[in-house]
């Protein structure tokens, strides 16, 4: 009686470790991956607020800081955005954005105003 408790014992147990380490590699049992959007998410209608003339504070106001500010080009401020969508993001259907296909570019003059607009039409229309 005792050898056979001792060979059930083993054989569950080795069936129990076995089925753990087949489910481990399971697709079934996904690994939860966080959306990762880098940037600042503008629309065309936010972009279309910042005017000619405005000073740097106005576009913070409006737009938010700009992602990338340039020590050898102070007066070009750039808004990117990428966005990789993680098992939240698929679920909702969210597309990818990337490689910088966003991005707006702000020029200023040299009193600190706008002087250029450019990569508006980047931007979605609306919200994603």
């Amino acid at each position: 009686m005792r050898l056979f408790k001792h060979a059930l014992r083993g054989t569950v147990l080795s069936l129990s470790l076995s089925a753990l380490l087949l489910t481990s590699g399971c697709s079934a049992f996904g690994v939860y991956k966080i959306d990762l959007p880098q940037g600042t998410p503008l629309v065309q209608a936010q972009a279309q607020k910042v005017q000619l003339g405005m000073s740097k504070a106005q576009v913070v106001y409006l737009i938010g800081s700009p992602a990338v500010r340039d020590t050898l080009a102070p007066n070009r401020w750039d808004y990117i955005y990428d966005y990789t969508p993680g098992t939240y993001g698929k679920r909702e259907g969210l597309q990818k954005v990337q490689d910088a296909s966003q991005h707006l570019i702000i020029y200023f003059d040299d009193a600190g105003l706008v002087k250029a607009i450019a990569g508006v039409e980047t931007l979605p229309t609306k919200a994603i």
